[in-house]
């Protein structure tokens, strides 16, 4: 396995760079054209150039020119190594077949929720469903869109699986708030001091 640091931004640029040599705005513009920044975060170009200066000092890539053109500045154009061949398959097979312990906010703002009243949630997380709920009809639309028709399914599944995740969390949400509303999830602060509520340790 490599010894090399792994990361989805790094990935995705090693596997762009198989299909040819670009350099950063390319890779950024190809990212957001080919829907990738809805699974990889490139809102900061920033952190696109300091991940490609990462690979290069790792060999993963090289340099294979510098464009010069009136229109625009220089512009440094970029090629895979043999080396960032081998890194990147090695990369995509452990991120497929080993799940991460991840952190996003979400679970982690649910694990404070006994700082808020039940009275209080059910308003706030109905916020959060309408956004979610927002959120899938825009993966819906992606995947029964213009651009999605001419794909096969393997250039879609990152989508398919961001609406499968999405939908899930609709239905729970929904789920919770009605358990909220009717009361039928509930608290109250004698249930706090008694340490009623505090949560199993997971089994992993």
């Amino acid at each position: 396995m490599s010894t090399h640091r792994s990361s989805p931004l790094a990935l995705t640029v090693l596997a762009l760079l198989h299909y040819k040599p670009l350099h950063p705005y390319g890779l950024q513009r190809l990212i957001k054209e080919w829907g990738k920044d809805l699974v990889v975060n490139v809102s900061q170009r920033a952190s696109l150039y300091r991940t490609i200066d990462r690979l290069q000092e790792a060999g993963l890539v090289g340099i294979r020119e510098t464009e010069r053109d009136q229109a625009y500045p220089e512009r440094t154009v970029y090629e895979i190594t043999d080396a960032g061949r081998e890194v990147a398959r090695e990369w995509l097979i452990d991120m497929l077949a080993v799940p991460r312990q991840e952190f996003p906010q979400f679970p982690a703002a649910l694990s404070h929720l006994l700082m808020l009243t039940p009275d209080e949630i059910p308003a706030i997380l109905e916020e959060r469903l309408r956004a979610t709920t927002e959120k899938l009809d825009g993966l819906e639309a992606t995947l029964g869109g213009e651009a999605a028709a001419g794909l096969a399914r393997v250039g879609l599944l990152e989508i398919e699986y961001l609406r499968a995740v999405t939908e899930a969390e609709a239905r729970w949400l929904c789920a919770v708030i009605e358990d909220l509303r009717s009361g039928r999830l509930s608290w109250s602060p004698e249930d706090l001091s008694a340490g009623e509520v505090a949560p199993p340790t997971p089994a992993y």
